[in-house]
């Protein structure tokens, strides 16, 4: 979507007030769990304020969502909610998220706003410090300094606010300065040791979105001057590094394969993710400066390392570890060594980790690693097997495929589109199944292969029932016009579920297939014995006697309207309807 509007800072903020005092805590939380399964979507936005959207329910329902954003009592959604609901949390937060803002900006904005009064209440109510103390902003004495311990420093590390005396630098200081020089030539898993002094001053025991922020804000403030490609490397490290802080402790790979993630925790751990899944998108001109490839298999060997004993339900270092290797490494290889390297790496962990070893990552980056070698049938094997550990996100399969699809591989991806089809049923969505019938179309489009159309029913086909619209439509667009119409009259769906201009190419090119679909429905509503079952099956009789006049067959609707009245002559209120529509006189 292209927005038009955007949000400067000051309606940013008293867009996150409104909302804090409009949507209570808990309808907020809910609003975002929607929103990460991705069922909110927008549809229009015809000035900043007024919104339009949707979200999915269950049964294919969609929740219609209006909203004012300058007026939220003004907003409304079509559930069964009478005030502020869920849905409309949904849908802000996908608003949010397309210009840009910070989707948990909102999501944590009633405990954001609680930490502030307490911040504030601490500073007016806290005591005085004893007189030993020293005062706040002076620096350690040298006896101080000389008992200072490297891997203990305690160092306040921070934009100095406006107005205030400039610190002196401590021995401490000066030799974060003095290691931080060395970066350039220091391998990676230094680097980390050295954002580890970095943020030594900030807590850990709450891994929150205040901890991410003030430990980047300690390891940015540290960074010395460095070439494009140190520099990209060096700011994706460091949200690495405080991923690793914020995930690490809660699991005990050798002992769980599951571990719970407080929703604080999860929202830091996801802004992370999304910088970092911003970083890595960014053009990388490692071809500009190739002495640094070393530093990117060690970025390649860190990552893996993570990966290959995250928890089932972490996924962060494995879709890190993808990222790098699809935006930065694949596109600028110009041999097959790294490939075959990391590779080796790949079947060497099995027998290293053993049972801590997480299987699905370790198979998914097999899988791309053959697939970048164009070596088909060992990818797919192991896509197949990852399938059968643990259910794999669609978004992941299509990523395979839209890579052939730019590439213009087009019998590669017909292979493609074959072997993945039957695996994308574990957790089919629409929006996927739309995704993956569009790339058959281009299938179709540009290969000269026979079979191609054949193989986009029969995988339609075996989606069914979650391809059932996306099935109609394409059927429809093909001009599959008895086949449209065999599905119909084998699930029993009803005509007048259908708008008339849906049903108005087959009037116009196959008439006669509309006959029994129109007869069956109005024998089912005679049966409902009701009036409005009655004046259902004279609108649908009034269409079909334009179908027979379309067919120049007016002596058959004759026959067959004079039979149906005296056939049902004892229900009045038919007759009733019948005479109202003018179909007997």
């Amino acid at each position: 979507m292209n927005l038009k509007y955007m949000l400067d800072e000051t309606e940013w903020q008293m867009l996150i007030q409104r909302i804090r005092e409009n949507f209570n805590d808990i309808t907020i939380k809910r609003g975002f769990e929607q929103y990460k399964q991705e069922l909110a979507h927008l549809m229009k936005i015809s000035n900043p304020e007024h919104i339009e959207g949707f979200v999915e329910g269950k049964d294919e329902e969609r929740y219609q969502v209006t909203l004012n954003l300058d007026t939220l009592s003004e907003s409304h959604c079509t559930c069964s909610v009478p005030s502020y609901c869920k849905h409309m949390v949904a849908v802000l937060l996908a608003y949010v998220n397309q210009y840009g803002r910070s989707v948990h900006a909102i999501v944590n904005s009633h405990s954001a706003a609680t930490l502030t009064q307490q911040d504030r209440s601490t500073h007016l109510t806290s005591p005085a410090k004893k007189s030993n103390q020293q005062p706040s902003g002076a620096g350690p004495t040298t006896e101080q300094n000389a008992e200072l311990d490297v891997e203990e420093l305690d160092i306040e590390i921070g934009v100095e606010p406006k107005n205030s005396v400039r610190k002196i630098n401590t021995p401490a200081q000066l030799q974060l300065q003095e290691l931080a020089n060395k970066l350039p030539s220091m391998p990676i898993q230094d680097w980390h040791a050295f954002f580890k002094l970095c943020t030594s001053s900030v807590g850990t025991d709450s891994p929150n979105v205040q901890y991410a922020q003030e430990a980047l804000a300690s390891i940015h403030n540290q960074q010395p001057e460095l070439s494009p490609v140190l520099d990209q490397l060096y700011k994706l490290h460091a949200q690495v590094f405080v991923l690793d802080k914020l995930v690490r402790p809660l699991q005990n790979s050798k002992m769980h394969r599951n571990v719970f993630m407080g929703f604080h925790t999860q929202v830091a751990a996801d802004d992370v993710q999304k910088e970092i899944t911003r970083i890595l998108t960014e053009p990388f001109r490692i071809g500009d400066e190739p002495e640094h490839w070393s530093r990117v298999s060690e970025t390649s060997d860190y990552l893996r390392s993570r990966m290959l004993v995250e928890s089932n339900n972490l996924r962060y270092f494995s879709a890190t570890y993808d990222l790098l290797w699809l935006h930065w490494i694949h596109p600028n290889l110009k041999d097959q060594l790294m490939y075959e390297e990391e590779l080796e790496q790949l079947r060497l962990a099995e027998n290293e980790l053993k049972t801590s070893l997480a299987k699905l990552p370790w198979l998914l980056a097999q899988s791309q690693i053959h697939f970048f070698l164009d070596q088909d049938e060992p990818a797919l094997d192991m896509l197949r097997q990852a399938n059968d550990k643990g259910v794999i996100p669609p978004k992941r399969f299509l990523l395979f495929l839209q890579i052939l699809s730019e590439k213009e591989q087009w019998s590669r991806l017909q292979n493609w589109l074959l072997a993945i089809g039957p695996m994308m049923l574990s957790r089919p969505r629409e929006q996927h199944i739309q995704a993956y019938v569009n790339l058959w179309e281009q299938v179709i489009q540009h290969s000269s292969s026979p079979d191609s159309k054949q193989h986009l029913w029969n995988s339609l086909i075996s989606m069914l029932p979650y391809s059932r619209r996306i099935y109609e439509e394409t059927l429809l667009a093909h001009s599959k016009w008895q086949q449209w119409m065999d599905f119909q009259l084998s699930s029993g769906t009803e005509p007048l579920d259908f708008r008339v201009t849906v049903l108005k190419p087959i009037e116009k090119n196959a008439p006669e297939l509309l006959l029994p679909f129109y007869h069956q429905a109005v024998e089912r509503y005679i049966l409902l014995k009701n009036r409005d079952g009655y004046k259902a099956a004279v609108k649908l009789l009034k269409r079909l006697s334009k179908l027979y006049l379309k067919m120049k067959q007016e002596s058959r609707w004759e026959e067959f309207i004079t039979a149906f009245a005296n056939r049902h002559s004892r229900l009045r209120a038919l007759q009733e309807e019948l005479r109202k529509g003018k179909l007997i006189p």
